[in-house]
């Protein structure tokens, strides 16, 4: 479940949650729906500025999935995003020990288990 402490980032136009402000000491965290960072520590005003420029657009992106066992990460894609969990579809036909469509249902905060495909899409 997201922190009571992260205090949420919505979009002007419908409210939408862009994402959350996670506070450190030296600042603020911006961070998707579902926990995952898209820069360091920022004064307030610039993390609220990444969320911002990042908007949604990451949830249609690829993302690459840990699994115990395996060496290889899974490529998944967004199905839902809550503040209690997210649900993350199989997207790899690698990955044979799932069809493709599996959904695995993932803790939020995500604990780290999942990044982006290709780099995490992270801004300075």
């Amino acid at each position: 479940m997201i922190p009571a402490h992260w205090r949420p980032h919505r979009r002007e136009e419908d409210g939408e949650v862009l994402g959350y402000l996670a506070p450190k000491e030296d600042g603020h965290v911006p961070v998707t729906p579902f926990g995952h960072p898209l820069a360091g520590a920022l004064p307030e005003v610039e993390a609220r500025e990444v969320l911002t420029r990042s908007g949604l657009a990451y949830l249609a992106d690829p993302w690459l999935l840990s699994l115990p066992g395996r060496d290889e990460p899974v490529t998944v894609r967004i199905v839902e995003v809550t503040p209690r969990r997210m649900r993350v579809a199989n997207a790899d036909h690698g990955y044979e020990e799932a069809d493709i469509g599996h959904v695995f249902v993932l803790e939020v905060p995500e604990p780290g288990r999942l990044r982006a495909a290709g780099g995490a899409r992270r801004h300075s």
